[in-house]
């Protein structure tokens, strides 16, 4: 087996996942803080997909966590595959939340002037939640593209 940054079962993978976990926490955590964000679907539709994603990351930290304890290796074709079918949606799921809230920020402070307003600091926030957003799906994206390829290589 090939041994690629943020195989399963290695430091680097593990950094990784934990790497994704905390950006999609940040995400979630400056999202909530903000005012008025529960009245746009966008904003709820990143934080649920958020959340899926500090689900799966640290679960899969964990089971890197494992491996490297017991000095196992992950690297068999159906623990592969599942990586790749999970990682695959969860960074669809990540980049169309990141957009579609980008979107809606974008609008705010461009089109429609409320940034200009008393709701600055919310949309700064929302700025923020939306930038550790894109950081978590190119996390994502490295896990889902070192995954395809040892699926590729087996």
């Amino acid at each position: 087996m090939k041994v690629l940054v943020g195989s399963p079962g290695t430091v680097s993978s593990l950094l990784l996942r934990l790497g994704q976990s905390l950006f999609a926490a940040a995400s979630i955590g400056v999202m909530i803080s903000s005012s008025g964000f529960s009245t746009y679907t966008a904003f709820c539709y990143l934080i649920a997909s958020m959340g899926l994603q500090v689900l799966w990351s640290m679960g899969l930290a964990c089971l890197d966590v494992y491996a490297l304890r017991v000095k196992r290796d992950l690297q068999n074709p159906v623990s592969v595959s599942l990586f790749v079918v999970g990682d695959c949606v969860t960074a669809t799921l990540s980049l169309a939340a990141a957009c579609s809230s980008a979107g809606v920020t974008v609008l705010f402070a461009r089109d429609v002037h409320l940034c200009s307003t008393e709701a600055d600091l919310s949309c700064n926030r929302y700025k923020i939640s939306v930038s550790c957003a894109f950081v978590t799906w190119a996390l994502i994206a490295q896990s889902s593209t070192v995954m395809l390829w040892l699926l590729a290589s087996m």
